[in-house]
């Protein structure tokens, strides 16, 4: 089963005032939706854009994974670890936030920043933070969350080229930017008639139950992200 979500479906957040514009995939802050509260383990998809100067002040957070894709510019994170850090396009940063952490997300940049933040549910809970940053992580590459049976993957795909989606209960696809169709394997690989693709582009995403095994073609260039999860949450 595939549910399509649009981009200008998303809720708006953040504060124009102070640099920071928002938009939420799911229930979020002031914004509070029954029906929307998750899927699998992902609790939240924020795509952020943030002024040059502007920023997140410290904020704590417990028993979250939390995965920054930076899109355009420069992140600057801090945290009550003592790490400070860059996070630049196609860096994977995580923060497992365990048993409780404090972090500062900002744009100390001269030119905007976007970016996109994604929490996840883990599978174990009061454990010690982390923190790891993966420098310019190759195409195609996945990248396993340690603490849940959840992967990240990454596609940059050029006009007309196509890609596997990995076939999981739960599938989260994201277009950061481009144009790409969702098509059933057989019609992809052999050209069967009888399914129409599913049109996405930037800001798009794809919520997928069942474990269908589909593919991905751009259409004039598309880079996305794919969340590939095998549970959902389990609380106590």
């Amino acid at each position: 089963m595939l549910r399509v979500h649009r981009a200008g479906e998303r809720y708006a957040g953040g504060d124009g005032d102070a640099g920071i514009h928002t938009r939420h995939a799911f229930s979020f802050s002031g914004h509070y939706d029954p029906a929307n509260t998750g899927f699998g383990l992902l609790v939240a998809c924020n795509e952020e854009l943030l002024a040059p100067g502007a920023g997140f002040a410290e904020h704590p957070h417990r028993d979250l994974d939390i995965v920054t894709w930076v899109v355009e510019g420069e992140l600057t994170h801090r945290d009550s670890t003592g790490r400070t850090s860059t996070v630049l396009p196609g860096d994977v940063q995580r923060l497992s936030a365990g048993s409780g952490v404090r972090h500062v997300e900002r744009n100390d940049a001269d030119a905007p920043l976007r970016f996109l933040q994604m929490w996840l549910v883990p599978g174990v809970f009061g454990v010690p933070p982390e923190y790891e940053i993966v420098r310019g992580i190759s195409d195609g590459t996945p990248y396993a969350l340690p603490r849940s049976e959840s992967v990240l993957h990454t596609r940059r795909l050029v006009d007309g080229e196509r890609s596997a989606l990995p076939a999981a209960p739960w599938l989260y696809l994201h277009v950061v930017r481009g144009q790409l169709d969702v098509l059933p394997a057989e019609v992809a690989l052999a050209g069967a008639a009888g399914a129409e693709p599913v049109r996405l582009a930037d800001g798009d995403a794809a919520r997928v139950t069942g474990g269908e095994e589909l593919f991905a073609v751009a259409r004039g260039g598309a880079e996305c992200l794919i969340w590939e999860m095998h549970t959902e949450p389990t609380y106590g």
